[in-house]
Formats: C-alpha cells, sequence, structure tokens
C-alpha cells in the first residue's frame, strides 16, 4: 500500500480522499477560510513527489503551475504511488532579531486623552492600545513585528514563508505570472497570509484588530508594488522602473514612497488605518533597501562602509554620507534551497552547517532532527569544504570526473556538479554586485571600513567561509557586522519616527544607481565570479574615493 506522508509523519493512501483530508489525519494546519469550497485559494499545498497520483487540476487550482495544488481539490486517485506534500504556511528559521538602538518616538499616529489622531487629524476613539505593523516583505520570507506607538516597544515578532511561490521562486517569474490570466492571485495570497497572522497576534495577546493604526511595508520594488495592488510589468521590462518610478521622474508625483488606506489593499486592521510602502531607490532596488539604511544610519557614515542584504534578490550599497552608490543583484533562489537537488530552505531537518573531516561529512541540523535537505548557510560550509580539501576546483569540477558526491549516504542526500553549477550563477550575481559597485565607488575590499551584512541568510553565514569561496567581498572579518534583519527594523523605526521617514523619503533621491548588466566587462566580471575561489583584494584602477 503506498503512503501519503508530510515531514517523517505518514499513512495509507485511500482513493477519493482529499490532500485535506490526509492533513487532517496527520494533524497538519492549512489554512483556509472558505470551508475548502476553493474559493479561497488558500489552501496550496506543494506535491514534491506523485502528482500522478492526483486528479487531474479542477477549474478552482487553473491559476497554479507547477507542482503545486489546492489541497480541497486534489484528490487520490491512484493508490500504488506515494504522495508526499507540504503547505507553502510552513514556517522556516527565519530572523526576526534586529539590533535594537534607541528610536525617536514621534509617530503619525498619536493619542490626545480618549482620541486617536493620524497625522493631527482624529480618526477614532482610544480603544486600550495604539499598534502598528512593521513588515519586512521578503521574495522568499515575511517578518512581521507588531509594535506599541505609544511606547515604541515591540509587543510580538512573528514570521512565515511567503506563500507566493506558486507564481515563481524569483521576481521576474512572479511579475511574468501577474502579467497573465490570474492577476491579482498573488496579492490575494500575501494579504490572506498577512491577515491570517493578525487574527494570530489578536487572539495571542487578546486586542483587537482596530487598534492597529498604521502599517508600513519594506520590501523590493516588486514586491511591496504587488501588496499594493500596481501592475508590476514594467519592472520586468527595460529600463526595469515601477509605474511610480516612472511617475516620479516625469513630475508626477514627489515621491516613491506609497500611502494607502488599509480597506483598499485589503488589510484587516482599523477602518482608517493607513499602510505606508517605503521610497524605492532605482529599477530593483527598493524600499527593503531603504529600510536597511535607515537602521544602519548609512546617511552619517563619514567613512566608506558597505551594505549587503543577501537574499533571491541581493541589495549591495557603497558609501558614506557625502555619495553612495547602489545595485541589485539577481542572486535567484540557488542559496534559498531552488534549483538544487537536495537544497531546502531553512526548515527543519535541514543541514545548516557541515564540515569535513576524516573523509566523511559531519554537520548539524535545523532542529536537531534527521537531516532532509541542506538550506543556504550549510551550502556555503560545503562548497568552502570542498575546496579546502581538493575536492573540488574552483570551476566546480570533482575528482575523477565524478557527477554527484554523497553528503549523507544513509539518508541519499548527495551534491552534483549541477548543483554546484547552479549556486556559481548565484553566487557570481552577488560577486559581481559587490566588486562592480565598489570599483566604481574607487575602493578596494580593504578600504571598506565596515561591511554590513543584512537579512536573516546572511546572519547563520560564516562569513569565512563565504569569503573564501567567493560569496562575500575580502573585507578583514573584524570589520563585518551582521545587522540582523535591517528590513524590518528599519521599518519599525519610519514607524515610529516622522523625521526618519521624510529623512529616508530624501535619502533614496540622492543615491546613485548601478546598472550591472550595462558595466563593459559584466561580461568577463560574472564568468570570473562563476569561479569558487576569493575576490581580488586589489580591484583594477580602484583608489579611495575622496
Amino acid at each position: 500500500m503506498a503512503t501519503i506522508s508530510h515531514d517523517h509523519q505518514k499513512c495509507d493512501l485511500a482513493s477519493g480522499k482529499t490532500v485535506f483530508d490526509y492533513a487532517d489525519d496527520l494533524k497538519v494546519q492549512v489554512p483556509t477560510s472558505c470551508g475548502r469550497a476553493g474559493v479561497c485559494h488558500e489552501c496550496v499545498v506543494e506535491i514534491s513527489e506523485g502528482m500522478e497520483a492526483l486528479s487531474p487540476r479542477s477549474e478552482p487550482e487553473s491559476f497554479l503551475r507547477g507542482n503545486y495544488r489546492l489541497a480541497c481539490q486534489a484528490r487520490i486517485e491512484h493508490t500504488s504511488i506515494d504522495v508526499r506534500f507540504s503547505p507553502l504556511r510552513r514556517r522556516p528559521k527565519i530572523l526576526v532579531e534586529t539590533r535594537q538602538k534607541p528610536i525617536e518616538l514621534d509617530p503619525l499616529v498619536a493619542r490626545a486623552g480618549a482620541q486617536v489622531l493620524y497625522d493631527g487629524e482624529p480618526i477614532d476613539r482610544f480603544r486600550g492600545h495604539l499598534y502598528g505593523l512593521a513588515i519586512d516583505l521578503g521574495t522568499t520570507t515575511i517578518v512581521m513585528e507588531l509594535v506599541d506607538l505609544e511606547t515604541g516597544r515591540s509587543a510580538c515578532s512573528s514570521s512565515f514563508a511567503n506563500p507566493q511561490q506558486f507564481g515563481g521562486s524569483d521576481v521576474m517569474h512572479r511579475i511574468s505570472y501577474d502579467g497573465g490570466p490570474f492577476r491579482g492571485e498573488l496579492q490575494r495570497a500575501v494579504v490572506n497570509a498577512t491577515n491570517r497572522e493578525i487574527r494570530e497576534l489578536c487572539n495571542r495577546l487578546n486586542f483587537s484588530r482596530l487598534e492597529i493604526y498604521e502599517v508600513v511595508v519594506a520590501g523590493n520594488s516588486t514586491m511591496r508594488d504587488l501588496f499594493f495592488k500596481l501592475d508590476v510589468q514594467s519592472i520586468g521590462q527595460r529600463p526595469y522602473k515601477s509605474t511610480v518610478e516612472h511617475a516620479y521622474l516625469e513630475g508626477r508625483c514627489s515621491t516613491t514612497a506609497l500611502r494607502e488606506d488599509a480597506r483598499r489593499v485589503g488589510i484587516q486592521a482599523n477602518a482608517k488605518a493607513k499602510v505606508y510602502g517605503l521610497p524605492l531607490v532605482a529599477s530593483h532596488v527598493g524600499g527593503d533597501t531603504a529600510a536597511d539604511l535607515a537602521a544602519v544610519d548609512m546617511a552619517s557614515q563619514n567613512e566608506v562602509v558597505m551594505l549587503v542584504d543577501v537574499g533571491t534578490n541581493t541589495e549591495v550599497v557603497v558609501g558614506n554620507a557625502q555619495r553612495m552608490l547602489a545595485a541589485s543583484c539577481p542572486a535567484g533562489p540557488a542559496f534559498e534551497g531552488g534549483l538544487i537537488k537536495f537544497g531546502m530552505p531553512g526548515f527543519d531537518g535541514a543541514i545548516e552547517s557541515i564540515r569535513l573531516a576524516d573523509g566523511r561529512f559531519e554537520y548539524n541540523t535545523i532542529g536537531g532532527v534527521e537531516p532532509e535537505g541542506i538550506c543556504g548557510s550549510g551550502l556555503i560550509d560545503l562548497l568552502a569544504e570542498l575546496r579546502r580539501h581538493g575536492q573540488m576546483t574552483p570551476k566546480g569540477v570533482f575528482p575523477n570526473k565524478l557527477f554527484e558526491i554523497p553528503i549523507v549516504p544513509e539518508r541519499g542526500i548527495t551534491f552534483s556538479r549541477e548543483d554546484a553549477s547552479n549556486l556559481a550563477q548565484a553566487k557570481a550575481a552577488n560577486y559581481c554586485g559587490q566588486m562592480i559597485v565598489m570599483r566604481k565607488f574607487g575602493v578596494n575590499p580593504r578600504d571598506i571600513s565596515k561591511l554590513y551584512l543584512a537579512g536573516g541568510f546572511a546572519n547563520y553565514v560564516d562569513v569565512r567561509h563565504a569569503i573564501e569561496i567567493g560569496f562575500l567581498a575580502p573585507v578583514p572579518e573584524d570589520r563585518i557586522v551582521k545587522v540582523g534583519n535591517a528590513s524590518v527594523q528599519g521599518a519599525k523605526e519610519v514607524l515610529l519616527s516622522r523625521r526618519k521617514r521624510q529623512a529616508i523619503e530624501q535619502l533614496v533621491r540622492q543615491i546613485e544607481h548601478v546598472e550591472l548588466e550595462t558595466t563593459p566587462d559584466f561580461f568577463e566580471v560574472f564568468v570570473e565570479g562563476c569561479q569558487f575561489k576569493p575576490m581580488p583584494e586589489v580591484l583594477a584602477g580602484t583608489s579611495i574615493h575622496p
């Protein structure tokens, strides 16, 4: 008898039952708000094995591609094939911690006696709390922080996987998806997930959603504009600018920041609540970078510093108070589990650190459970260890013309040349961004006084290993500062400070955007970046910028 499984739980298949029925049997939480009628589109699951055992897609599932199904619609038709599934709502190990620092308390939401004011205008009676939400809207993961606007303190943090995966793992695929017949599904998915998280916070902390008066969203250009129901097609076509940026450049608006009624976006908060989207820098360098810059106070730096926010889209900013250059690097999902046979996000069971000793791999997994695959930090360790022990050339070739290397033989986990090739291209994007922006600014890696590493993935990376394979510039390790989730921290600061909000809107206007692909030797730099070796410490033609 074949089985259906989720993680390490499984049960026997029976014809006619839905995947949702089995989720109930296995006590797996799958979201729904329509009573399993196929209307809400919230119960998306990924079928990692056994798609051929399921019924054909129904009409309510027509918006899905690849191995994604609605749990309430997918029925078992063939009981001789094993099925494995996982909800997109699964919670990975996501960094929510930030570098705490004093914040000037001057939010737009304030209280005057029994009245609640927004920017000086009465909007409600006081209900017991003045709350705001700071959201880091990532391509892969989402982090939310509930903030008390009267005290400035965080009441609660939460995180979950971005449920838009069915539209593609990177922004270009999601832009393409949203340009098709199912425009709006991506916005609906992320707003439904956000509202579900709001309801959980309300239940956990015993407050009403009507006490949430402002939401600040930090996301790249595509993620942010999708959230606000804007057409994102222009971001996917040269010159890769959003409709908001085009309007700003043409003088039709004074900022690339967005502000909208929460009701129009679909967020379940106070009826008069507003949603604020942090301003864009340029092209794909979006509001998440603006939030990072606010969090690390880059505008107050006198020495040259570099910010690297590692993700599906990596952003690089080099500069100081006098001048800043920024670029976006389309790294893709390889270091977050995509395109790698045994790659996976940071779920329980992911190998997060690994070393080669006495011919065997020793590793640690998230949650301390049996390994299922390797997440990004583990992949960087693995690449560095293979290079250090002569088990892989800089070009990703294994000894004796092997195609793959066993990593955890007893679990069948391997690493192949194809995996190495996909990681090389993802690494090269990060390499190009850092090298080209530093070179254009006129500095070498050792001229960087501080390298701020932002984002959850970067927080768990062994920086020495990352430098050894060329994933990070060879900045002296004692100058590398992991700043945690700077995006949500910056969103929180903007939520709490009117001055900070104005300052970041002003700052982004002064940043010079570097289009990497238009650099004359971009292809040569990219090819060099595909090799697993350190970046040169001296970049051709550079000198410290005055």
